[in-house]
């Protein structure tokens, strides 16, 4: 049920509506590396504080929410090429404001409103699910469908498709080879092979993991953010993505792994866990395990973001956020695993 009082509904309203406004004037991919410097921010607030404002309102909230912020640059990056006014769709390092077009802005905003009240409303309120997934992911996920139902072909051809038809290949026998990558159709080539995700996601996966339990440890209350650290590095390394050089992007390894390895960790240690606690050898040498934990976790968030990719991607004009799509189902295994295991 939705509990937010009218006044901070309100004022996160129209904090989106810039938000989004915000995200298609710089472009979506400098819109999710302030996020992650927003995460950083909200780490300082908590630690000074106490306070998880930083991560609800600011990070992950209707300022820099990628939901808002990021999903803003999305849409306004779709309806410019929709509209002619640039030369891709999935031209999400463009700074929009530069187009001269208020038009392009004004969508970027309404996104934002729309990601806000998706989340509020709808996400945050679905039984089990709402408090048991990545709704920031999933919203993102679902503004970027409609985002290329709506302006997903030129302006005069109709509504857009989830996939194009002419991009799977023809006289393929199987699925996978379908949706192989092409030259023409490919997210990121130089970790789209099965064994580079694997290496990417053990080592990533493990090193978020690594890192998130010792927040935990050390911080008092901090095990429930402390997968956002590693995410926030990661967002931030998409700044030299977006400058050209071929970074990893793996923010979804580190989320998943990190999480993966708070939510285990507990598990494996058994009745009498106590984050804050003592830890002598044994609980080091299980801390050791949930690492372990975290990058089989990251491997498989590796595998399934670069078969979105594969699906939603690299058969469509408009940017669907593979990543995005990896966590929200990712994190919602995770969680479940977790309920379930406890």
């Amino acid at each position: 049920m939705f509990t937010v009082s009218l006044g901070i509904f309100l004022f996160g309203l129209l904090a989106a509506a810039a938000g989004g406004y915000i995200g298609a004037a710089i472009g979506g991919n400098f819109a999710f590396v302030i996020t992650g410097l927003s995460v950083f921010f909200a780490w300082a607030i908590f630690l000074g504080t106490g306070s998880d404002w930083g991560f609800n309102y600011v990070a992950f909230g209707p300022f820099a929410g990628p939901y808002v912020m990021f999903g803003g640059g999305v849409a306004g990056a779709a309806y410019a090429w929709h509209k002619g006014y640039l030369e891709s769709g999935k031209d999400i390092n463009a700074a929009l404001a530069g187009l001269g077009r208020p038009d392009v802005l004004h969508v970027g905003a309404a996104f934002g409103v729309f990601g806000y009240l998706f989340k509020s409303l709808v996400v945050d309120n679905l039984p089990w699910l709402g408090t048991h997934t990545d709704g920031v992911a999933l919203t993102v996920v679902v503004s970027a469908l409609l985002v290329r139902i709506l302006f997903g072909k030129k302006q005069g051809q109709g509504r857009g498709s989830l996939t194009n038809p002419e991009g799977f290949t023809p006289g393929a026998t199987s699925f996978g080879a379908r949706i192989a990558p092409r030259e023409d159709a490919q997210w990121l080539p130089w970790q789209e092979k099965w064994g580079t995700l694997v290496s990417l996601g053990t080592f990533f996966g493990g090193a978020a993991a690594a890192l998130s339990i010792v927040i935990g440890h050390v911080v008092k209350g901090g095990a429930g953010f402390a997968n956002s650290f590693p995410f926030a590095i990661s967002a931030i390394i998409i700044l030299f993505l977006i400058m050209g050089f071929n970074m990893p992007v793996q923010h979804h390894m580190t989320n998943i792994g990190g999480l993966a390895g708070v939510v285990f960790l507990p598990i494996i240690s058994g009745a009498g866990f106590d984050w804050n606690g003592v830890w002598d050898s044994h609980q080091w040498t299980l801390a050791a395990v949930a690492i372990l934990i975290g990058s089989l976790f990251g491997v498989l968030a590796a595998w399934l973001v670069e078969f979105w990719a594969r699906v939603w991607y690299n058969r469509g004009t408009t940017h669907i956020d593979p990543p995005a799509a990896g966590i929200w189902m990712m994190n919602t295994l995770v969680v479940g695993l977790g309920v379930l295991l406890a």
